[in-house]
């Protein structure tokens, strides 16, 4: 999605430029830039110690930048003279969130639906994220992943304009990680903005509009989940099972021979090597048993941009 627009402006709702963070000798954050528009998901990822968590609390006005400019809803987030009108327009859900765990469900979100003039409904709020048949339930007797959904309606009880996302499915059974990605969606789909962090690649490349990923305080690649890091213009592998009795030598397309009988082919036009292999099969008479094709996933990307130079294995990452 593009961004338009200059701090503040509409279209943009998030605008980072120069941002550095130092801690007494070390610098954390190493003058990356980056902007959100208004109504994407856009996904912050990166290892422990990369500079991510400092980025983040610098743009939920938690902490100060030594330099550089951050504008969240055209706000300064480390302006205090301005600090509460901008918490009325952002939702925040974090790892760790601190709630009465002797209230139930429902007094929670009631007590954090005091604090705005035009919020989310507590009934409508637990509906949307799971808990309605919780919603009497004290805190202390919610499971781990309805702990997290909890968190997750206090994040969006204020229908912020911006919510930040900070690792939302933790905790998570497959089933209910998949609710809680349509309900992301559809927070986005009512021009919600997100910034989200994750370390489940898969949750990036289902929610992500755009990826930026952060190593060693720098941003070292950004663009949709499906082009990041090359991967649109990645070869294509493709594996198999090769037949009994052939040998990697008679395959009508270049082959390199894995372990067992596999073998990999890499190509740049895997219709014409897919149609070549699979003819050459069916003239033998033979299967292509385990046939798979296959570009280099998100989670190829992520590990391969975030390694050091002396443990990168593949070329394709650009």
């Amino acid at each position: 999605m593009p961004v338009t627009g200059g701090a503040g402006k509409p279209g943009t709702a998030i605008r980072v430029s120069g941002l550095r963070k130092t801690y007494g000798a070390v610098e954390a954050v190493r003058g990356i830039d980056f902007a959100v528009g208004e109504g994407e998901i856009f996904a912050l990822l990166g290892p422990n110690g990369a500079g991510k968590t400092s980025t983040l609390e610098i743009l939920e006005g938690y902490r100060p930048a030594s330099a550089g400019d951050v504008r969240v809803l055209g706000f300064d987030p480390g302006d205090r003279s301005t600090d509460l009108a901008l918490r009325r327009e952002i939702g925040i859900v974090l790892q760790d969130i601190a709630v009465d765990s002797f209230l139930t469900a429902r007094e929670t979100l009631a007590q954090r639906r005091s604090y705005y003039v035009d919020g989310r409904g507590v009934d409508e709020t637990l509906e949307l994220v799971g808990l309605s048949a919780k919603a009497d339930a004290r805190v202390s007797k919610l499971s781990g992943g309805q702990q997290r959904r909890l968190d997750l309606a206090l994040g969006i009880i204020g229908k912020p304009r911006l919510l930040f996302l900070d690792e939302p499915t933790t905790g998570f059974d497959p089933s209910a990680r998949r609710e809680a990605w349509d309900l992301v969606r559809s927070l986005r789909d009512l021009g919600t903005t997100i910034l989200l962090t994750t370390h489940y690649m898969e949750e990036a490349q289902e929610l992500a509009d755009r990826v930026a990923i952060i190593n060693a305080g720098r941003i070292v690649a950004e663009d949709s989940p499906d082009a990041l890091g090359g991967r649109d213009k990645a070869a294509v592998h493709i594996t198999f099972t090769m037949p009994s009795g052939a040998r990697v030598e008679d395959l009508p397309v270049d082959g390199r021979a894995l372990d067992g009988n596999s073998v990999r082919i890499e190509t740049d036009d895997p219709t014409r090597a897919l149609h070549a292999l699979t003819g050459w099969a069916l003239d033998r008479g033979d299967r292509l048993d385990g046939l798979a094709v296959t570009r280099p996933s998100l989670e190829d990307v992520y590990l391969n941009l975030t390694a050091n130079d002396a443990t990168r294995t593949e070329t394709w990452v650009s």
